[in-house]
């Protein structure tokens, strides 16, 4: 699966749009978690809990969506981005989301 944030894809040439494609996961942090980032941010610099806890998101987010466009026969995937929401506090929905196309080499 070809994947680009750009609207066409260097080296290929698009015959068909399928649509858009989407992941979407929601997660929430941890008392865990909430209390080692609470502690980290005291201290400043990077909050490696919440770091992976963005990074898990994305990639489950990300790998829906691919999925997704896997199911709609779709080899590759254009103007892929990332949205993020705060649902309430502590709980964030992660969507990844793009238009799944047929590409073949030009």
């Amino acid at each position: 699966m070809l994947i680009t944030t750009a609207n066409d894809l260097a080296g290929y040439r698009i015959v068909k749009h399928l649509g858009v494609v989407r992941g979407i996961t929601v997660r929430s942090r941890s008392v865990v978690g909430n209390f080692f980032g609470a502690l980290s941010a005291l201290f400043g610099g990077r909050i490696t809990v919440y770091v992976t806890l963005a990074e898990n998101a994305r990639t489950e987010a990300f790998e829906h969506m691919v999925d997704h466009a896997k199911l709609g026969g779709a080899n590759a995937i254009i103007a892929m981005r990332y949205e993020s929401n705060e649902i309430m506090a502590g709980i964030t929905e992660v969507l990844a989301y793009g238009t799944a196309v047929i590409v073949e080499p030009a």
